[in-house]
């Protein structure tokens, strides 16, 4: 889950922040960003020399280039909360990138004023007059590089109003967490061990194709394989094969070809540690060559179910279904 933050000076940001932090979630801002520029520059750290270097990074590298640098560090096992959103361009680079979530904190201007005055921030305006001023420059601009707040407004998926108690703000930040969780969608289980057997992939040596298959019963991996020279032997990569390192026209001096298949691994994984295979189901990022569906037959694997169709699979699929193997394609996205 990513949920985004933007709003205007004083809303209550951080404090939706804060409470998201204290709750599991990991903080990105794309101000950390600028703060970083200002360091590298020797320049002190002002609210005019942010919006200041935001807008020549924006000019010089594109107006999503802040929300690029906050992506270079998401990863797809964690939640995170993601500040100081202020250009569309940011946002529409954040929502490309599934689940995000933006968030416009709001709150009446003399409210978020009183709160500026209360946090006592040397940069804070220090008249009303001056705050509404730095309001409207942060709103919009006719340089389309520069910050541009009332244009990322409105691309917010929610609004949560921070008028009136932390308490309020506290249930509702929670309601709309609760919210957005219950209609994440979890990957169903094709795509979740067909998910697994595509990193599983990524352990292969082989130079041409890497293919990789996990053996399921009752919704628990019992092996695993991936292409490669067997057990003991100089890997592909290394010139073990040569076929793979005559790199050798797809299809031709098959004979020549000592790499194990992933299928084939997965299931002499399973007989060097004495593990049943009988009535399970194999997920394998390819469709199997004949070589494993036989092995596939005689190993009691009641089911297939695979990502990308082989190139030579046409005789392997009719004698899948002769044998009563059930044969599913299923696309990732």
């Amino acid at each position: 889950m990513m949920i985004g933050l933007t709003g205007k000076n004083g809303s209550g940001k951080g404090e939706v922040a804060r409470f998201l932090k204290e709750r599991g979630f990991e903080y990105h801002s794309l101000s950390d960003v600028l703060r970083e520029e200002l360091k590298k520059k020797k320049k002190p750290l002002t609210r005019d020399n942010l919006i200041a270097a935001g807008n020549q990074l924006r000019q010089a590298y594109g107006p999503d280039i802040l929300a690029k640098r906050i992506l270079e560090k998401i990863e797809i096992d964690r939640n995170y909360i993601i500040d100081s959103i202020r250009h569309p361009a940011e946002a529409k680079a954040l929502k490309a990138r599934d689940p995000f979530t933006l968030l416009n904190v709001t709150a009446s201007p003399k409210v978020r004023f009183a709160r500026l005055k209360k946090r006592k921030r040397e940069s804070d305006p220090k008249t009303f007059k001056d705050f509404l001023k730095l309001e409207r420059v942060e709103a919009k601009s006719g340089i389309g590089s520069n910050q541009q707040l009332d244009q990322t407004l409105k691309l917010a998926d929610y609004t949560l109003n921070n008028s009136s108690s932390l308490e309020a703000l506290h249930k509702a930040i929670a309601k709309r967490v609760m919210t957005l969780a219950q209609k994440k969608k979890r990957p169903n289980w094709d795509e979740y061990f067909l998910g697994i057997a595509k990193v599983v992939a990524l352990r292969s040596n082989c130079v041409k194709r890497k293919v990789a298959s996990v053996i399921v019963k009752d919704k628990r991996i019992i092996a695993t394989g991936y292409n490669g020279t067997p057990r003991g032997v100089q890997n592909c990569s290394e010139g073990g094969c040569p076929r793979c390192n005559q790199m050798a026209t797809s299809g031709t001096k098959l004979e020549d070809c000592l790499c194990s298949h992933g299928e084939e691994n997965a299931i002499t994984q399973s007989a060097y540690h004495g593990v049943r295979i009988k009535d399970s189901t194999l997920y394998t990022t390819f469709s199997p060559c004949l070589l494993c569906t036989k092995m596939i037959i005689n190993g009691g694997i009641k089911e297939v179910v695979f990502n990308v169709d082989y190139p030579l699979g046409e005789t392997s699929m009719k004698l899948l279904k002769e044998a009563g193997v059930q044969i599913r394609k299923v696309k990732l996205e």
